[in-house]
């Protein structure tokens, strides 16, 4: 069936925010398969419209549309930035906070890779400083064992002083 695209775009408006409606819901609503409604809001995607994924909370939201959202916001005066989040029932406080993770995500992998290396120099002091201490047991153990075995022998040879 052929659906016009103003019905298209007032079944899509549905999934968006405020009302973040899930995609099953409003397919069984409308009278609509759920393929369709996902590859009407995957169309909706490919040409840059936010459609959250799942949840009416917008900390739910995959880590692609918080970034589409800090990305369509990045522009916006403030009272523009208010409108939007009224519109999309999220606070201007989220973006903001999205837009730093956004802006440090990079410096996290690196952190993670000093930690990561630091941790591996440690391990490799710690296993060679193992190695020395269990070759000097093992010095003092041969060491130990031939005492013995001379004390045997010159025992045997002797006689037990002991006596």
């Amino acid at each position: 069936m052929k659906y016009s695209p103003e019905r298209r775009e007032a079944i899509l408006r549905k999934l968006l925010p405020p009302n973040n409606r899930p995609v099953a819901e409003v397919a069984e609503e409308e009278g609509i398969s759920d393929a369709t409604l996902y590859n009407w809001r995957s169309e909706a995607r490919k040409n840059g419209q936010l459609l959250p994924d799942r949840g009416s909370d917008p900390e739910g939201w995959s880590s692609r549309d918080k970034f589409n959202a800090v990305l369509e916001t990045a522009a916006l005066s403030e009272s523009e930035l208010g409108e939007y989040c009224r519109k999309r029932g999220i606070y201007p406080e989220q973006i903001r906070r999205w837009r730093q993770s956004c802006e440090t995500a990079n410096d996290r992998d690196e952190k993670v890779e000093k930690r990561s290396r630091e941790a591996v120099k440690h391990e490799k002091k710690r296993t060679r400083q193992l190695e020395r201490e269990l070759k000097r047991k093992e010095a003092a153990l041969a060491e130990t064992a031939a005492l013995l075995t001379l004390r045997k022998k010159a025992q045997a040879i002797w006689g037990d002083e002991d006596d």
